[in-house]
Formats: structure tokens, sequence, C-alpha cells
């Protein structure tokens, strides 16, 4: 459709008045206005900027990696909103808030992490113009829900295609999982609509968490692949290296042996006494084993250390002993297995079942396989190699927002225009429609709207484009009724001939989760914070009276620790 010159202009010039610009003269920053309720919205809308501006270049498939330094001094090199904001460390409950909400929003919906930090702190910006205006609190939270109600009515209407219930998913999916990954997104898309479409159940439900991904360093992405069962990376300890029949498994967060985890690597016996206990600790595991064998375990996965003659004992009794080195794949087996994680060598109560338990070997590494058979297999692995771990890392994060992608699109198949496109369409409907309310939903309905259109100008501004230039023309499309309209690298595109969708569900839930957030925060009207006290301790009154001839002694023993 054709947008003549004059309209371009026209939209351009009204796109450039933000909304305290429109305002009543003498409203904006009346200080009348300005009460200790603003001062608190004022916090909260600094420190959501603050938070902002470290997410807002990751936006959009053109945003920028971070090196990020976790609090143990791990560097990784990342895109993701999500791994930024759990390594954070806030200290404001706005941002805390946020941080908070984002992460839910990871975790449920699988994306949006950065539309909603961006959406809230857009949102707290002119929340902030409002409440200069004049406008209270309560009146504002009111406004704000109707223009939420607004929005949420109208998104429905601007989706324009649905994912077929016997259709690859992977031109779906390509968009989430573009945005997260540098290189061969094709193919891993690919490869995780193959893997969520073989564990879609025969009704049309699927579990996310049917689908383990393990990563293994070495090869190249292309060489992933997957396989039926569960992979983690793990050491054969022993001389039994696989269970081909009827494994039986066991989990222990303990050492496998009698050794004490917070004793020497090197052990001292320097009496005889010492000597009686360590053997009797030996023979107490050796029964322990013994034990495990008898109720029928095969296999024991360890997280911690293996003694070698523990082991010994192991192969003779018949129990496969795997050790691995991470919590996370471990306590992920648990979960997965329905078998609790055991402080102490004992048999579980009800074993964790599979069909087999053996090495696969990829090239020079190795995996541990637990493998049901083919008919009743319940999960699937998709194993990730590359060259290195931080690129493993990110292929993982891009493989789980697919995942959840796709669990979005069982519930709900339709999807919107990408790119911003959604955004400045839904600010245009509440523009026209705000321009003819009177009173505070007016004035929300212009603010919700400015909000919305800062989400495409961020994308503009991270693909290297004259942003004010691209989000005139591309409102002046919108005003003309073209709303499939979103930017692209060189400007703008068509998002239905590139493809480019947004999930309707996930949308809806960032929209939900922000406007709730939004609408709390401008009813705020103190911050308290408890101080910190000093912990006390109770001295015997003997242990005084014991040390008060020394006075470091005397010090030590203070009211104060």
């Amino acid at each position: 459709m054709a947008v003549s010159s004059s309209q371009v202009t026209q939209t351009k010039v009204q796109s450039d008045l933000e909304l305290p610009q429109r305002l009543k003269l003498g409203l904006e920053k009346n200080p009348e206005s300005q009460g200790e309720e603003p001062l608190c919205i004022l916090r909260a809308t600094a420190a959501a900027q603050t938070l902002a501006s470290i997410i807002r270049s990751c936006y959009g498939p053109y945003g920028l990696q971070k090196f990020l330094v976790s609090a143990q001094g791990e560097t990784v090199c990342t895109g993701h909103a999500a791994a930024i904001l759990k390594a954070l460390e806030l200290e404001h409950p706005a941002a805390r808030f946020v941080q908070e909400l984002a992460q839910t929003q990871a975790e449920n919906t699988g994306d949006g992490t950065a539309f909603v930090v961006l959406l809230t702190e857009a949102l707290l910006e002119q929340a902030q113009y409002l409440l200069w205006a004049g406008l209270t609190p309560a009146q504002l939270r009111e406004a704000f829900v109707t223009a939420t109600a607004e929005v949420l009515t109208a998104l429905p209407s601007l989706a324009i295609c649905s994912l077929g219930p016997l259709e690859d998913p992977s031109w779906a999916l390509y968009s989430v999982m573009s945005t997260h990954t540098l290189s061969n997104a094709e193919y891993l898309t690919k490869l995780v609509a193959q893997a969520c479409w073989i564990s879609r159940e025969p009704n049309g439900s699927f579990k996310p968490e049917s689908i383990v991904v393990c990563i293994l360093q070495g090869g190249i992405l292309t060489d992933s692949r997957i396989i039926p069962g569960i992979a983690i990376c793990g050491k054969l300890c022993g001389r039994k290296t696989e269970v081909l029949n009827d494994a039986r498994v066991a989990l222990f967060n303990c050492p496998f042996g009698p050794s004490n985890p917070f004793a020497p690597a090197t052990l001292r016996l320097s009496s005889p006494e010492e000597l009686i206990r360590f053997r009797k600790q030996t023979e107490q595991v050796e029964m322990e084993i013994a034990e495990l064998a008898m109720m029928g375990i095969n296999v024991a996965v360890v997280l911690g250390e293996v003694n070698e003659r523990s082991v010994d004992q192991a192969d003779y009794c018949g129990v496969m002993v795997i050790q691995v080195k991470s919590r996370k794949e471990i306590v992920y087996l648990s979960d997965k297995l329905g078998v609790p994680l055991l402080n102490r060598i004992l048999p579980p109560l009800e074993p964790g079942k599979c069909h087999k338990v053996y090495r696969m070997e990829f090239g020079e590494s190795a995996l541990i396989m637990f493998e049901w058979e083919r008919e009743i297999a319940p999960f699937l692995s998709v194993v990730l190699r590359g060259p290195t771990i931080q690129g493993l890392r990110g292929a993982e994060q891009a493989v789980y927002y697919g995942i959840d992608a796709f669990s979005q699109l069982c519930q709900d198949p339709r999807l919107l225009p990408g790119a911003g496109a959604t955004e400045m369409a839904l600010a245009r409907m509440l523009v026209d429609k705000g321009s003819r309310l009177d009173g505070p939903n007016g004035l929300a309905f212009q603010a919700f709207a400015q909000a919305l259109s800062s989400l495409p100008k961020t994308l503009a501004e991270n693909a290297g484009l004259a942003a004010q230039s691209v989000l005139a023309e591309m409102s002046g499309y919108h005003q003309a009724g073209n709303f499939v309209i979103g930017v692209g690298t060189d400007g703008l595109v068509n998002v239905a001939q590139e493809g480019i969708w947004d999930i309707l569900r996930t949308k809806a839930q960032g929209l939900q989760a922000v406007t709730g957030l939004v609408q709390q925060l401008v009813t705020v009207d103190q911050i308290i914070v408890a101080r910190k006290t000093p912990r006390y301790r109770l001295i015997p009154q003997s242990a005084q009276n014991a040390n008060t001839s020394s006075p470091l002694r005397a010090k030590f023993f203070g009211k104060y620790e």
C-alpha cells in the first residue's frame, strides 16, 4: 500500500512530539502537582532505567553480546537478557521486581525477557510524566487498567497466521531461535523442530521436560544430533561399563567410599586407633554396597569423590558406578527418573528404572546414556557439539527458547507480525482511540502508545539505522493500515514476506505481566528498608571470667559477633 509524503511528514511531526509536549501548557512538571508520591515513582523509574540500559543493546536479532563476570569470577560472553538478569545482584526493590518479573517471563514462555524489561521502563517513564501533569496515583492506575484491557482486546485481531496441527514448526520457531544464536540458526531450528515433533503426544499436547539438552565440547554445531533417552556427561569408575537390560538406578550426593569430604586428598593415619576407625568405615561402606546389590540396584550415580576400593567392591557386586561433576545434571536426572538424591549410600525405596545404561562415544569425547525401550521412550536428548563452551552455552539457551516456544504454540498456534510491527500497530490503535477520550483515560492511552513505540525504535537503533526517520516512516505505513511493516536490517521490511513472527500467547503474557507491575508501582508512596542489626551470641559466664585476664581474649568474647 502506497503512503504519500504528506502522510509521512504529518506522522513524523506527531511522532516527534513526546507525551509531555502534548500535555496542556502548565501541567508538565507542575510544581504544585509534585508531592511525596511522585518522588517514589521517580526512584522506581530511575532504577528501571538503569536496568534497561544494560539490556537495551541486547534487544532483537541485531543485539550485541556482553562479557558477563559472575560473582564467582566466571566470565561468560552472552547476549541473552535472561542470563544477564540472573547474574545481576540488585539492591533497589523496584529493580528487583522488574528482574523477578523478567525471569518469570523467561521461565514460563521462554522468550520476551528483554521485551518485559524495556516496556516496564518505558511505561514507568510515561507514568512519571502523567503524575507531573497532575494525575493522582489512583487515577493513573485505573487509567492504565483501561488501556491494558484495550491492548489485550486488540491483540488477537493482529494475528495473521497460525501453526497447523500437522505442519513442520521450523518456520514458526526460526524467529525466536535466530534472535538468540549467532550462527547455524537454521540448522539448530530444524533440529529443535524435529525433537519437538517426535516428542509430541498423539493428542497434540507437548511436555517441554521430555527433551533433555546436553552440551559436549568438540566438533562443530552441525555435528549435533538427537538421541533417544537421557544423555549426561559422566565418568565410568569401574570395570562394569554397561547395563543392557533392566537398569535400576540410585543417585547419591555423597562420597562413594569412606572418605571424609573435608579430609585432605592424601590420607594420613597417625595412630592405631585411626587405622581401626578407617577399617571399620571401609567395611561399613562395603556392606552398604552389598546391600545395594541385594536390593537390585545395578547403577549408582555419584556426585562426590569415589574411593577405588569401594569401586572394586561395586564391581564384585555387579554395580556400575558413574561419577558426575555437575550438580545440575544429577538433579535433572533425579527429576526425570523420579528417584530421590540420597546423602548416604542406602538403597532408595523405589529405584529409577530404564532399559539400559551405557557409554556412547562422540569422537574423542563420550556421554553416558540412559535409554528406554523405543516403544515407551519418554525422553529425547539434543546433544549439542561445538569447539567452545561459551558458544555451546549460547546454543543451549537458544534450544531451550525454541522448546518453550513450541510449547506455547501447542496451546495457542496463532502468530503475530514480529520486528516491532505488533507494538507499532497497537500504538496506533491507542493513539486513535485516546485522541477521542477526555480525562485520565485519554492521557493513559497516549502514554501507553508512546511506551509501545519505543520498542521498534530500540530495534532500529540496534540495527544501526536512523531511528527517528525509520520510526516516522513506519508509523506512516501503519497509519495507512499496513500493520505488517517492521524493522529490518536495512530499513523497513514486510514481516509476512520475511517470515518474522511473534507468538501471540507469549506477547499477551508479557503485556499482562508488565502492566500489572506498573500498576502496582505507581501506587507505592514509600520505600522502607529495615536496618541490619548485629547478631548477638550469649557467652557462658564461666567462659567470660576465664578469659578476662587477656585483653585479646576479652575482646574476642565481646557481645557482638
